[in-house]
């Protein structure tokens, strides 16, 4: 497997290359550290776009799981009764889904790769902050209080042996992994035996469609079985972004050889009045195939 960084490909004259006006994309085998090296830059750099265009949806202290609107409020995946629980959310961006967790009772801890996301949770917290204490001099003395925070690699979680009831990632870090049976395993360790892992995907069916939100994007074009992550590069041949595909069978293989047992693959449907465009997600594609893919997984 070659690490596309260190030998990077030559523009414009490889075919595998799609060049365009803004990103260079190609589907190439790209190794572990080269996809965290290029997905915590990107993230990084467009943390404050990304929260500008899907905050309003995500909400402050919302548990959203995925562009169909799945409200963990609804769903109750994670279980019934969230109180005096302590739960590990993988991939937290502004912890949106920590804070309602916090919210229900739950000890709740919030990790993601980017600083620049975690920086948004420090930024919701103040203004939460702020609100609660009015303006100001009494502004001004008001303690910062939040979910704890932290920067981390999901496959390599910085938590001690069965530290968490529930473990749970919305649309965070398993796609973001070269190695996400490793994410896979962490998840695993870091729960106590009955606790679960649940985590919510691109549904492995729409690697097989363009990721385009309006009719071209239901044609099948690629085969769904190949395994090589979608890359984007700079124009000196250097990853900047990449998501990896598993099929559907791959997740189910990881989750087992974790040890852990899976319960449940919810697959949303687009629900009637939801008419906001995410990406590739949009009511015409939400009517005809899966989007979302959420795996509801126990230890033991």
């Amino acid at each position: 497997m070659t690490d596309v960084t260190e030998e990077p490909p030559e523009f414009p004259g490889d075919p595998g290359i799609e060049d365009n006006d803004t990103v260079r994309v190609a589907r190439r085998h790209l190794s572990d550290s080269a996809t965290i090296r290029a997905n915590r830059g990107w993230w990084d750099a467009n943390a404050d776009d990304y929260q500008a265009e899907h905050g309003a949806f995500l909400g402050d202290d919302r548990f959203i799981w995925c562009p169909e609107g799945l409200d963990e409020a609804d769903a109750r995946l994670l279980g019934t009764d969230l109180a005096g629980k302590r739960v590990l959310e993988v991939g937290a961006g502004a912890a949106q889904c920590s804070r309602w967790l916090a919210a229900q009772g739950a000890y709740a801890v919030a990790s993601d790769l980017s600083f620049g996301q975690l920086a948004h949770a420090l930024r919701i917290d103040a203004g939460s902050a702020l609100a609660g204490a009015g303006v100001g001099a009494a502004a001004e003395t008001e303690t910062v209080a939040g979910v704890p925070l932290i920067q981390a690699d999901a496959t390599r979680l910085p938590f001690a042996d069965e530290s968490f009831d529930i473990v749970c990632s919305a649309y965070g870090a398993v796609p973001f992994v070269a190695d996400s049976a490793a994410v896979m395993r962490e998840a695993a360790r870091v729960l106590k035996p009955g606790g679960r892992w649940v985590f919510s995907v691109s549904h492995p069916i729409r690697w097989s469609f363009p990721d385009d939100p309006t009719e071209a994007g239901l044609t099948a074009r690629d085969s769904y079985f190949d395994r090589r992550p979608y890359v984007e590069f700079d124009e000196r041949g250097l990853a900047t972004y990449a998501e990896h595909h598993r099929t559907l069978g791959d997740r189910v293989r990881e989750i087992a050889a974790a040890g852990l047992r899976l319960v449940d693959v919810v697959e949303p449907e687009w629900p009637a009045g939801l008419t906001e465009v995410w990406g590739g997600w949009s009511p015409l594609r939400g009517r005809i195939i899966p989007g979302t893919a959420v795996f509801v997984t126990v230890k033991g």
